[in-house]
């Protein structure tokens, strides 16, 4: 049957509840490191493999998974991939060992990469208009941007009440609750089937090629590990090299080298690379900033953080839409991006000694009306030309990117802040934080000029599709 608003509705609702538990897991779990480290007998460096485990697994597999969904129908790889996180999230949360909770974290990378991985493409396939879509997109980006906000509360309030294992039981119901209700609703589109191509050979490659290159990413923030980090990462361009190699001679590759030579696909995503650099490194520096330059402890940072997800709620739900569906989304992402350069450059002359309501709140609700904007925006960039069949791949291909550029951007930033921090002459310890965070800043609006530049110069006309996603979009019935 064709998919009606409603059901439309409800299936949105199920994807970015998914979104949503993804992200929250991320920041509550960032909250909890102290806690789990304590109780589970982690050393300083093995509690990073709490963060690690889940990034890697994540990372290396979000391409694979994409063709999955191509191949298979992409209801079934995302409600197998939600299956997988709740399982793992009940292995997490009843964990009596560092050993039991990595292996955990990696299952639920697992899944988590599983679902996500088809999330972009479901929606641009329920949403095939610019301006429904640019709406979906925009509920999308709020999810992604309100859930890392929230979860500095969420994490505060539940360690501090009921234990660390809480934060991942919590996924079980949810997780049970969005299982059953998406096995109703989603678009039940058939796939390509296993025989379009399923090339084995290099989905082992490229998912130990990702994996390898966001742990050297990680590292390279960490002057002790830059040895380390320089081999892996170099590991990583040869697992990379020989997956290209190996797509060039597979007689069914798994992403054919077509889809990598569009140049359109590469350009779009670069840009994409450096927005996601600049939120999850801007989160992470700003976080410390707030806790140990102005004193917040974890649940007033969270507070402190609220109206920026708040603003990008309003912005990407209600003004969004309307100014892609009139100007087009490629004039729309160049104003979000001036407007985030703007709130990152007031945050970079922010003084030593700080009020919120006059030196943070200003810069924070400028960045939520930039990133209001400019994350639907350049999603549906990255997304355009995609024929109906290569949704999953594509979804997979930017979802990678937004990985990596988190992964850069946090490794990047907190390099540069700690390097800044440790040859600052300032008077005081928290002087020299100071220093080195808007320093960091400073660089994140590098970064934004850097995908401003791009945007306008190499971004000027997209693709079509290969083939209109017009047609009529089949569900299940309840």
């Amino acid at each position: 049957m064709s998919c009606s608003v409603p059901r439309r509705a409800a299936a949105l609702a199920v994807l970015c509840a998914m979104s949503l538990m993804i992200v929250l897991d991320s920041t509550i779990v960032a909250v909890a490191l102290p806690d789990i480290q304590r109780e589970l007998g982690f050393s300083p460096a093995g509690v990073s493999w709490v963060v690690n485990a889940y990034l890697l697994a994540f990372a290396g597999l979000l391409l694979l998974a994409g063709r999955l969904g191509d191949l298979l129908g992409a209801w079934r790889v995302f409600l197998a991939g939600l299956g997988v996180f709740v399982l793992a999230s009940l292995l997490c949360g009843l964990a009596t060992s560092a050993g039991l909770l990595i292996a955990g974290r990696f299952l639920q990378g697992a899944g988590g990469a599983f679902a996500a991985a088809v999330v972009l493409g479901m929606i641009v396939r329920l949403y095939p208009s610019p301006r429904p879509q640019a709406r979906a997109l925009g509920i999308y980006s709020f999810t992604q941007a309100g859930g890392a906000a929230l979860g500095f509360v969420v994490g505060g309030v539940l360690t501090d009440a009921l234990g660390w294992p809480v934060i991942f039981l919590i996924n079980v119901p949810i997780g049970i609750a969005v299982w059953f209700f998406g096995r109703g609703v989603l678009p039940r589109e058939p796939g390509l089937g296993l025989g379009a191509g399923l090339d084995l050979p290099g989905a082992a490659l490229i998912t130990a090629g990702l994996a390898l290159g966001v742990y050297a990413i990680t590292r390279t923030g960490s002057p002790e590990a830059l040895t380390p980090a320089t081999a892996t990462g170099a590991a990583a361009l040869i697992l990379i090299a020989g997956f290209l190699v190996r797509q060039h001679a597979a007689p069914q590759p798994l992403i054919p080298l077509r889809l990598l030579g569009r140049g359109w696909l590469l350009r779009a995503n670069a840009v994409v690379v450096l927005v996601f650099a600049t939120g999850m490194g801007f989160q992470f520096v700003n976080a410390l900033f707030v806790q140990q330059v102005m004193g917040y402890d974890a649940l007033g940072t969270g507070l402190a953080f609220l109206p920026t997800p708040i603003v990008i709620g309003v912005v990407s739900l209600f003004v969004a839409a309307r100014l892609t569906g009139r100007f087009g989304p490629r004039p729309v992402l160049i104003a979000g991006l001036a407007t985030l350069l703007a709130g990152l450059l007031l945050l970079s002359r922010i003084p030593a000694q700080p009020t919120y309501l006059i030196d943070m709140l200003p810069p924070l609700t400028v960045m939520g009306l930039g990133i209001g904007v400019t994350i639907p925006s350049i999603v549906m960039l990255a997304m355009a030309g995609a024929a109906p069949s290569e949704t999953g791949m594509v979804s997979g291909f930017s979802n990678t990117a937004q990985q990596t550029g988190g992964a850069l951007g946090l490794s990047v930033l907190a390099a540069v802040a700690a390097a800044r921090a440790s040859t600052s002459s300032a008077p005081t310890p928290t002087a020299e934080l100071h220093a080195g965070y808007t320093l960091a800043f400073l660089v994140a609006a590098g970064f934004v000029l850097t995908a401003l530049i791009l945007t306008a110069t190499l971004l000027r006309h997209a693709p079509r599709s290969s083939a209109p996603p017009t047609e009529p979009v089949a569900v299940a019935t309840a």
